[in-house]
């Protein structure tokens, strides 16, 4: 795992097309038993090198009811992005994830953790990629449709304070998919492992 993580720290396959130059971010260690997939890293992450290092980040926290300490300790929770490097600026917000590093990665990392026992696919990036023909026709009713992925997957809107208009207008969320994954994880942290 050690070699692979430089690996992926090393990569500059798609440097040309990145503005602030490659930096990538991932956190991943053999014991983890949670993935979080998200999209990319914005400007903040970048500059600190630490996943979810932001105001989403702490809105995530919140969400999945863990502590900083349980959100970064790789031994529990691995965080791996569909694109690992900031891909830059867009009309609205970030461009989308680097299309080369999931293919390129993704599955090398999961190899190396054999102990995972669950993965939040953060926005419609990740669902795309790991849902495929089985996700709804939009975001909104992937995530209403959570407990079709169960028990391996758990689909979430990106936590970005962008999305305050979409959790206004969707309350079911918070109300009622919020607590079943807060209930997943702590499940996993506190149950004997079934593996």
């Amino acid at each position: 795992m050690k070699t692979l993580l430089a690996n992926i720290r090393d990569c500059t396959v798609c440097s040309a097309h990145l503005p602030l130059g490659p930096r990538p971010i991932v956190a991943a260690h053999p014991d983890a038993k949670i993935i979080i997939i998200g999209q990319a890293p914005g400007t903040k992450v970048h500059e600190t090198g630490i996943p979810w290092d932001d105001p989403s980040g702490r809105q995530l926290r919140k969400w999945l009811g863990v502590s900083d300490e349980t959100f970064y300790d790789e031994r529990k929770i691995a965080l791996v992005p569909m694109g690992f490097c900031y891909p830059g600026k867009g009309k609205g917000g970030d461009l989308p994830p680097r299309t080369e590093c999931a293919p390129l990665w993704h599955d090398a990392l999961w190899e190396k953790m054999p102990n995972i026992e669950f993965i939040v696919l953060i926005g419609t990036y990740a669902q795309n990629y790991y849902l495929g023909k089985q996700k709804e026709k939009n975001l909104t009713e992937t995530v209403r449709a959570y407990q079709n992925y169960l028990p391996r997957y758990f689909p979430l809107p990106h936590p970005s304070p962008r999305n305050r208009f979409w959790l206004r207008k969707n309350p079911w969320f918070e109300q009622q998919v919020i607590p079943e994954l807060q209930e997943k994880v702590s499940g996993i942290f506190t149950l004997p492992s079934t593996k």
